[in-house]
């Protein structure tokens, strides 16, 4: 993915005997394979990107390269890659919310298992084998809606939030690039836009983010959203919705930087021209997220710590405060236990010794199986329907600007 509203630059020029441009008929078929999986709700929407009739003009979603060549075509070439200046950020903000919808609620129930398996101390009916065990416990003891309860508030902040993110993320990237490394791409452009761009998603995500999580705990005490949200205003105020912030953004800036550096290394070895290719956007993004995934999953499991205030770390914490504050007396001690401090875990330093005191070191890696399972297939859903919407947005703009030089031509 290039910068939106520019086209991907590369110095070398492409050998002449190699068609990189995806002809209608190709375009078509990986369009009905990726509408058809991904996008079957969009069906008039996806009917109109039918393969070419003949004499139809051929959408040629090809790099804009360094050495201009000579075309056969009286018509421009398209690049579906730099997207037309006209429809930049918004192109990138409906793209970017579609994706980031679609990916966190078709990988909802296994985010609610990841959830309940970082638990440190969980329940006897809480206690899951594997992922594939946790949902056939799930569904058979709490019914089968369960693994989706809490889905609805995370749908809610996932479109703006991905908007922004997707939007800023490429902005970024180009100005960055051209500062860096101008007419070429840059890995560390890439990490430091993904990064910025965290910032403004996680503050928006950050609130739903703590309600689902409390929504998916198992003997969750919630009826709903909206019970979960007046009760933890009520018992713990608005800062409860961004306790964790910190921890996410700690979390989410490693995870993003080694997951778009992953994804644009993958995609210069796999897709070089950058066309619009699914296969390439799926096995680059499940991959980036697979590594980036396992490689932030102790943050992940304090940040669920912070998020879901599980009993029985409070108790520890209680208990261990009442036993320091005992050695100063027991008026101490009873001040220090009913301190309001003493009822949250606040802050990444607390959830880490709070975790390795309840678990030691095996305990940072909770959850890391279902964290995987989940990220790479959000990833790939989350960059192939990005990239489809992308290619939807270009190629029938091209056929706008098409028809409208032909009927100037009349």
């Amino acid at each position: 993915m290039e910068a939106d509203g520019f086209v991907s630059r590369r110095t070398s020029v492409e050998t002449p005997g190699v068609d990189s441009r995806v002809t209608g008929a190709a375009a078509g078929a990986e369009i009905r394979w990726l509408g058809g999986r991904l996008m079957g709700a969009t069906g008039g929407f996806v009917g109109a990107l039918s393969p070419r009739m003949a004499g139809e003009q051929d959408f040629s979603p090809v790099l804009h390269r360094a050495t201009p060549e000579h075309s056969t075509s009286a018509e421009p070439e398209i690049e579906y890659e730099g997207l037309p200046p006209g429809a930049a950020t918004s192109t990138h903000m409906l793209a970017g919310s579609v994706a980031g919808i679609m990916e966190h609620c078709l990988m909802y129930p296994i985010d609610c298992v990841k959830t309940r398996m970082q638990s440190l101390h969980p329940e006897p009916g809480a206690r899951y084998r594997n992922v594939m065990d946790a949902l056939r416990q799930i569904v058979r003891t709490e019914g089968v809606w369960r693994p989706i309860r809490g889905v609805n508030v995370l749908a809610v902040g996932a479109g703006p939030a991905h908007a922004l993110y997707f939007a800023c993320y490429e902005k970024i990237k180009f100005s960055l690039s051209d500062a860096i490394h101008p007419g070429t791409n840059s890995h560390f452009a890439n990490g430091l836009a993904g990064c910025m761009a965290t910032v403004l998603h996680d503050a928006i995500m950050n609130p739903a983010e703590v309600v689902k999580q409390r929504m998916q705990m198992f003997n969750s005490p919630y009826r709903g959203v909206l019970d979960c949200m007046g009760s933890m205003l009520r018992h713990e105020g608005s800062a409860a919705f961004y306790r964790s912030y910190t921890t996410q953004l700690t979390m989410n800036v490693p995870f993003q930087a080694l997951h778009f550096m992953t994804y644009e290394y993958l995609q210069e070895l796999l897709n070089p021209h950058r066309q619009y290719n699914p296969s390439s956007h799926v096995v680059s993004g499940a991959l980036a997220g697979a590594l980036a995934a396992a490689a932030t999953t102790p943050l992940d499991v304090c940040k669920t710590l912070l998020n879901t205030q599980e009993a029985q770390a409070i108790h520890l914490i209680q208990a261990e405060a009442t036993t320091a504050a005992g050695a100063v007396g027991a008026a101490a001690a009873a001040a220090t236990a009913s301190a309001p401090g003493s009822r949250h875990i606040s802050g990444l330093g607390e959830a880490f010794r709070t975790v390795y005191r309840m678990g030691g070191m095996p305990a940072f890696f909770k959850g890391v199986q279902a964290r995987v399972i989940y990220q790479m297939p959000s990833t790939a859903i989350s960059w192939s329907v990005y990239e489809f919407f992308k290619y939807i947005i270009t190629k029938r703009q091209h056929e706008k600007r098409l028809r409208g030089d032909r009927d100037g031509d009349k």
